[in-house]
């Protein structure tokens, strides 16, 4: 009995050590931009030998190969760049094609985070695997510093202002992914959990989806006191001008409180840092 005791535990202890034996990963396939904008910052550029067709920043990574989309990569693709270790994402990546990989052998993270709360964990985790935990670390940090800092951020309400409930006051805010057709920021995103930590009121926290269409008249109706308009394509301010004529008595329109942003906010990885501070100087 005793034996079997020290049989089990040798097994025990001993299980992650075999799982990661070997040499740690030097070809590096990312399948979702924001993973390829962390494995960049952790200093893994250089070991990056394929990514999707949406990653574009940094601006070296232009020049990596493609593999295709997030839900639709290139099986053969994948395979012909010989990896050692293929990072995917819950957010946006099959299941599907994570099986598919591990029956051939290929050696497949995934990173879990999908919410702001979630990303200093997930870098963590992600540095370890990969024999980078100091720069994992360092990175975390600097996250969960402006988290921090910015957590409740609301400064005091304009004297117009309609917003808040429950009898606590906030700023109504309202994020516009695409202006024609409306498209705004709702429940379960990385740009909802940005407004929250800053102690505002998304109008669109209540959609069915993350990404709901809106109208004009609910725009009206919920009066927010900011809005925020997302990087697009093309010349955003130009698509956005009959919008915001037809809404012009809109308090944040009314008071030029329409804040245009970069597309940091748009991706859960190291540049958040810099759209929560973005988004943090419009609600002043």
């Amino acid at each position: 009995m005793k034996k079997l005791l020290i049989l089990f535990l040798i097994t025990l202890f001993s299980f992650p050590i075999f799982t990661y034996a070997g040499e740690l990963p030097n070809r590096i396939i990312s399948l979702s931009p924001n993973t390829t904008e962390i494995l960049f910052a952790m200093g893994l550029g250089d070991k990056i030998v394929g990514v999707t067709n949406f990653c574009d920043y940094p601006e070296e990574v232009k020049k990596k190969p493609k593999i295709g989309g997030m839900s639709n990569p290139s099986l053969e693709a994948v395979v012909s760049l010989k990896p050692d270790i293929v990072v995917m994402t819950t957010d946006g990546n099959p299941k599907e094609f994570e099986e598919r990989l591990r029956s051939l052998k290929i050696r497949t993270y995934v990173f879990k985070a999908r919410r702001l709360s979630e990303l200093p964990l997930g870098i963590r985790e992600l540095g370890l695997t990969l024999d980078v935990k100091d720069k994992a670390e360092i990175l975390a940090k600097e996250i969960e510093g402006t988290m921090n800092k910015m957590n409740n951020y609301n400064p005091p309400l304009p004297p117009f202002s309609k917003g808040g409930h429950g009898g606590i006051w906030k700023k109504k805010v309202l994020f516009i992914i695409w202006p024609e057709p409306l498209i705004v920021a709702g429940p379960g995103t990385l740009i909802d959990d940005v407004i929250t930590l800053l102690g505002a009121e998304n109008i669109a926290a209540k959609a069915k989806t993350s990404y709901p269409k809106y109208s004009i008249e609910e725009i009206i109706r919920q009066s927010p006191d900011v809005i925020f308009i997302g990087k697009g394509h093309t010349d955003i301010k130009e698509v956005s001008e009959n919008l915001l004529k037809r809404i012009s008595l809109v308090p944040a329109v009314k008071y030029n409180a329409v804040c245009y942003m970069s597309d940091s906010i748009y991706r859960l990885g190291p540049r958040v840092v810099q759209g929560i501070k973005e988004m943090a100087i419009c609600l002043k």
